[in-house]
């Protein structure tokens, strides 16, 4: 692990943090350190969680890149979120192991409206009573990457270095080491001291971050608003896994962590939702990935060739569109 950790630190060029060793803080000029980010307690939080911090820790301390970032205008936070093995999914949905081989930086919050507000110059939440800070919603997957697209160029980013998070990548950071129905363990009843949801939630979303974090350091996981995911929608083959993308091709985006809207059972860290790519509704928003450029090369390069092997498997006989 620590060879992989400094050959992942080496694709990171730009800018060196002020006061910081060349060698230890090297961060694209797009991004900087959060100098207070720390590290969340665990009491309360379920087993691996110690474990999964202290991989996080080590991973900081060889690879020598930031805790935590925040991009350099539209001010999203960012949690480093170490390479690992993890059994993904529950009894409902099929277990199978699933390895990361590369470290990503996972937004800390959902994006808020006031972030949205900053890179599209609108505002397409319902609850906007709920104030800049709460999550935005009632955004599309397609808008999603319009976001994105925008975010990229307004930061001064390589494309596609900010996307959307992995099935895999969200349920890795959303389980934090656990292996349990939520990152706190099994019992439910807990969630009001993590998330927002139909027990607890009034009706609408709320400001990010005024509950409990998970073992990483990210918050809102469970409920408030269901955020979009990179994947196409499928059932799991039960195969092990390595850099998962998903189906090639589909109807449906994957949604996950639950909402303001969600039973607390709905909430928890496997549970899967589906929509259309254009659809919007007000318990949708999204939450960010961070990659580098050279990873963002190759990621978007597997994602249209899986695409353009399977649209040309269909021959004539058409199909599945690829992605859009």
């Amino acid at each position: 692990m620590r060879i992989l950790l400094k050959k992942l630190a080496r694709l990171f060029g730009g800018h060196e943090c002020i006061g910081m060793p060349a060698r230890e803080r090297v961060l694209p000029n797009d991004i900087n350190e959060v100098c207070n980010g720390g590290y969340p307690p665990l009491d309360g939080l379920a087993s691996g969680s110690g474990e999964a911090q202290e991989r996080q820790r080590q991973a900081v301390a060889e690879v020598g890149l930031p805790l935590e970032v925040k991009a350099a205008k539209s001010e999203i936070v960012f949690r480093l979120i170490p390479p690992g093995t993890f059994t993904m999914g529950d009894e409902d949905y099929g277990e199978h192991q699933v390895t990361l081989t590369k470290l990503f930086y996972c937004g800390k919050f959902p994006v808020t409206q006031g972030q949205w507000q900053a890179v599209m110059d609108n505002n397409p939440s319902y609850f906007k009573d709920a104030g800049r800070e709460a999550p935005v919603e009632r955004v599309s997957w397609r808008d999603c990457q319009a976001f994105l697209n925008k975010l990229c160029r307004m930061e001064g980013a390589a494309d596609g270095t900010y996307r959307l998070l992995t099935e895999a990548e969200w349920e890795c950071a959303c389980r934090a080491g656990s292996t349990s129905a939520f990152c706190f363990g099994d019992n439910d009843s807990a969630l009001d001291e993590y998330g927002w949801y139909d027990g607890n939630g009034g009706d609408s979303t709320h400001p990010v971050g005024q509950k409990r974090a998970n073992a990483f350091g990210l918050y809102d996981m469970h409920g408030n608003v269901w955020e979009w995911c990179q994947d196409w929608y499928d059932a799991y083959t039960g195969e092990s896994l390595a850099d998962p993308l998903g189906p090639p091709c589909g109807y449906d985006r994957v949604n996950r962590g639950g909402s303001w809207r969600s039973h607390a059972w709905g909430c928890r860290s496997a549970l899967r939702f589906r929509c259309t790519p254009g659809h919007r509704d007000h318990f949708l928003g999204l939450r960010l990935g961070r990659i580098t450029a050279s990873y963002a090369k190759g990621f978007w390069a597997r994602v249209t060739a899986r695409a353009v092997k399977h649209v040309a498997g269909l021959g004539v006989q058409g199909g599945v569109a690829p992605p859009s």
